[in-house]
């Protein structure tokens, strides 16, 4: 069937619209990094999120049973229509800085706001970490994060940073465990709770010099 001129230009419309519509998603998610004061990310950024789930109930264990897990203080996510995420991060194997790695995920369907929040993704298995280690790696439709509250004595370390940590509770109670050798978890910051859709997160991979 031909498409009449008038058809053709709509839809020719529509695809610059969409695309536009992704720039301006982009931006927004990359807005916030750039404006961050230097040196923010430091270590002890790093130190207090880990401090944050290792009081949140069952991801305190993850730690120990872990061989490897990557941690992301901050990610942003927002969007209108067309949605994403960003946020950098390291990874750790047994407990030393091996690398650092940066999580983009693109989302479609009808969306308004924006929410940050910490995650830390586990790996079970050497195997597991070299596969993060790819540079390719990725979330598979089925993945889900488990949202927990931070414990109130790790949530009282970080009160003075951008965005506190959420503390509903003195400590989660969650269960869960490793789903193709990988274990997400994730805590809200500004005191919600929040369960992120991590199905279609990309994370790159760098070995740190």
């Amino acid at each position: 069937m031909r498409m009449t001129p008038g058809r053709a230009s709509a839809n020719t419309v529509m695809i610059r619209l969409t695309r536009l519509i992704i720039a301006l998603a982009w931006m927004c998610l990359l807005v916030g990094p750039l404006a961050s004061p230097a040196g923010s990310a430091l270590a002890d950024e790093y130190a207090d999120t880990m401090g944050l789930f290792k009081e949140a109930g069952a991801s305190a264990g993850f730690f120990a049973s872990s061989y490897a897990y990557a941690v992301f203080p901050t990610i942003m996510k927002g969007g209108f229509f067309v949605g994403g995420a960003r946020g950098k991060g390291r990874v750790y194997e047994r407990g030393h800085c091996v690398g650092e790695s940066t999580m983009t995920q693109v989302s479609l369907g009808f969306q308004l706001g924006g929410q940050a929040y910490s995650e830390i993704v586990f790996l079970e298995t050497r195997q597991d970490l070299l596969r993060f280690e790819s540079g390719k790696f990725a979330l598979g439709a089925q993945a889900s994060a488990i949202a927990v509250t931070a414990g109130a004595s790790a949530s009282a370390s970080t009160a003075g940073t951008a965005a506190g940590a959420s503390a509903t509770s003195d400590d989660a109670t969650t269960a869960g465990g490793y789903q193709d050798g990988i274990a997400v978890f994730t805590i809200a910051k500004g005191g919600l709770m929040y369960e992120a859709a991590v199905a279609g997160q990309k994370f790159s991979y760098a070995t740190r010099g």
